[in-house]
């Protein structure tokens, strides 16, 4: 029988093809074993030169970042500032991959920090500037209320903008009130502190970043609080008002009211919630509703304060009834 020996273009082929099935798993085994073990994220070659060149200030820019330069985070020369170290990427993490060239129809990455809430948490964002920040009056974050309901620094700072809202009185009401909003209802009382007019802030009284007192107050009690402006109601004296020395809101409605003198409400029935009407002409308008059928003119002007004008407290020897 004849015998037919196999064709060697046919047998080079097939071991071509073998050794391309051999390498083309290699490569795969490789690309898996990196992606399983990859490598600290890269940083951008250029630093903030990258960045600048999508995120300007032009008009109608998305997110206009320029005016950092006129901010204190972006002193080159002061070794504290993000920009002394990796400059924007010190706050938004590595960008190499957001700032990397695209191939077309390719979607670009996101940045890590304070761009996409899927890659850092709040709470890691929140590290990034406490990383600065912590001594700054800041040691109480940790438990706060802002801190337990994931409030992040961004959402109340503007790091980028040339005056930071939360710096500004006229404007960090507006910022906080945007949350508190049973607070901003009483700013818009006809009584109430300077807020509206731009004159006082809410940090004037709290202090957003934590503290040991209740309702973040910046001093130790709601009391040493309205002292810092109200210092002739300090004390202490002869004669006190017990509510007045125990605690102001007893009487007064700080962020707001529809009475004056910010009472919580309207004399002399706000005097009554304490002192029994029996024996005093707390009652009666007319001259058929006293027992002397003559009504008082200063019991018809509706208020208490027409003869116990020192309410808060006196210091004259016959002031026991806090008149003089």
């Amino acid at each position: 029988m004849r015998r037919f020996s196999a064709n060697p273009w046919r047998t080079l082929a097939a071991g071509l093809i073998a050794t391309g099935f051999a390498l083309a798993s290699v490569a795969t085994a490789q690309e898996d074993e990196g992606q399983e073990e990859q490598g600290p994220p890269a940083y951008t070659r250029q630093g903030a030169d990258t960045c600048l060149k999508c995120h300007e200030d032009e008009e109608g820019a998305q997110y206009p970042v320029l005016s950092i330069f006129e901010t204190p985070h972006a002193v080159t020369a002061d070794e504290r500032t993000p920009f002394a170290n990796a400059q924007c990427e010190s706050c938004h993490g590595p960008g190499g991959e957001h700032g990397k060239r695209l191939r077309f129809g390719e979607e670009r990455p996101p940045i890590p920090g304070f761009g996409d809430a899927s890659l850092w948490s709040v709470e890691r964002e929140n590290a990034a500037c406490q990383g600065c920040h912590r001594k700054q009056g800041h040691r109480f974050w940790q438990g706060s209320a802002h801190q337990r309901l994931d409030v992040g620094c961004a959402d109340c700072h503007r790091v980028h903008a040339r005056d930071d809202p939360m710096t500004v009185t006229r404007a960090q009401p507006d910022i906080c009130l945007g949350c508190h909003i049973e607070q901003r209802a009483q700013v818009h009382r006809p009584y109430g502190h300077a807020i509206r007019q731009g004159q006082m802030d809410c940090t004037s009284c709290h202090e957003p970043h934590g503290s040991l007192t209740e309702a973040s107050l910046v001093k130790p009690t709601l009391n040493e609080t309205c002292y810092q402006c109200h210092a002739e109601t300090r004390g202490p004296f002869l004669w006190e008002h017990a509510p007045v020395s125990e605690d102001c809101t007893l009487c007064h409605s700080p962020h707001g009211s529809n009475q004056r003198a910010l009472l919580n409400r309207r004399p002399p029935l706000l005097c009554q919630q304490c002192h029994a009407r029996a024996g005093h002409p707390s009652i009666g308008r007319s001259t058929d509703d006293l027992p002397s059928g003559t009504p008082s003119a200063f019991l018809l002007g509706g208020s208490c304060t027409n003869c116990h004008s020192q309410v808060h407290g006196s210091n004259h020897p016959s002031g026991a009834n806090l008149s003089r």
